[in-house]
């Protein structure tokens, strides 16, 4: 009991820690562009996170090998966050290499912050017994079935494509994918200074076999 004449002090109560992220922003082709997905990195900051990290990259989801996600998971500190667009984002690959990818994530100490993938995670870090258990089998479930749906629907769209490239070589209509120039130049700018290829691959957001591929037709002209 405080003495007479002193004034009562309350505990002082500690600032709530803030939460880091690391955002992942990805398109599939180099004639797409990331502008939709910028602004994520202010809905971060908004959502009161420190945002640690920009990975922007121009590479199928259906690769395991992409050089700015593999960044990003080196990068990771236990405690922060991925942010990404949608789950398809981190991943369209089949759900065993996918559940791999994760996986490669959380043993960082780090967790998935997508929109439609529900996150118990506070949840279950504040149980315990069955219901921990019950609430961690969730979670696992949910996970697995946006992965699943995230390389269903990569499977249909190469579908539609095949289906779509057939009928136009029948009608005379097809013409090849067009190159990116303005891409390859700066591959074979970065290349001919010196810049390694997984490094080109990096400034580029485009994936290693692009670059090696781009930088030996240029050696062969």
């Amino acid at each position: 009991m405080p003495a007479a004449g002193t004034a009562r002090r309350d505990a002082p109560t500690s600032a709530p820690a803030i939460q880091v992220a690391r955002v992942y922003l990805r398109v599939s082709t180099d004639t797409q562009d990331l502008e939709r997905q910028e602004r994520i990195i202010e809905e971060a900051k908004a959502g009161g996170y420190y945002v640690a990290g920009v990975y922007r990259e121009k590479a199928s989801g259906a690769r395991a090998d992409r050089p700015e996600l593999q960044r990003l998971i080196q990068d990771l500190q236990p405690g922060e966050v991925v942010v990404a667009e949608k789950i398809d984002r981190i991943s369209r690959l089949p759900l065993a290499d996918a559940e791999l990818l994760v996986a490669s994530i959380r043993n960082k100490g780090a967790r998935l912050a997508v929109p439609g993938l529900v996150d118990l995670s506070e949840l279950v870090a504040g149980a315990s017994g069955v219901a921990k258990i019950v609430l961690d089998s969730v979670q696992q479930l949910l996970l697995r079935l946006a992965l699943q749906m995230a390389h269903e629907d990569y499977e249909d769209r190469r579908e539609r494509q095949r289906q779509g490239i057939e009928l136009a070589k029948l009608s005379g209509r097809y013409r090849g994918r067009t190159p990116d120039r303005a891409s390859h130049e700066r591959i074979i700018a970065l290349r001919s200074g010196g810049t390694s290829i997984a490094e080109t691959a990096r400034l580029t957001g485009c994936s290693v076999s692009q670059v090696k591929r781009v930088w030996a037709l240029r050696r062969a002209t």
